[in-house]
């Protein structure tokens, strides 16, 4: 088995699009850049004609994959108000079991 080379043809889509659109095939471009095949080529347009179709009908695009913990600043209000009333629902909860034990 070779090593795979992995390219980031995300970033170089502008000039791709630009040499499809000045009738290249996919194959010219593929050979041009040094990929596999012409299928690298192919299933990168396919998937930024997906994502504009979906810009088109306005569907946010996501990111896949799990969120990283810090991606987007939170609403510090929000996480006070859910702090505090998860503080006081422990708070309840402990005093019920001292309570029922009979310590107070």
């Amino acid at each position: 088995m070779s090593k795979r080379n992995y390219t980031h043809v995300e970033e170089l889509f502008p000039e791709i699009e630009a040499m499809i659109a000045s009738g290249k095939t996919q194959r010219e471009v593929a050979e041009h850049f040094g990929f596999r095949d012409k299928y690298v080529v192919k299933s990168l347009v396919k998937r930024e004609r997906a994502k504009q179709r979906k810009r088109e009908a306005g569907i946010t695009i996501r990111p896949r994959g799990r969120q990283r913990k810090d991606a987007e600043p939170k609403d510090i209000i929000t996480e006070q108000a859910y702090e505090i009333r998860r503080l006081r629902m422990e708070n309840e909860l402990l005093r019920d079991f001292l309570r029922s034990t009979g310590r107070k």
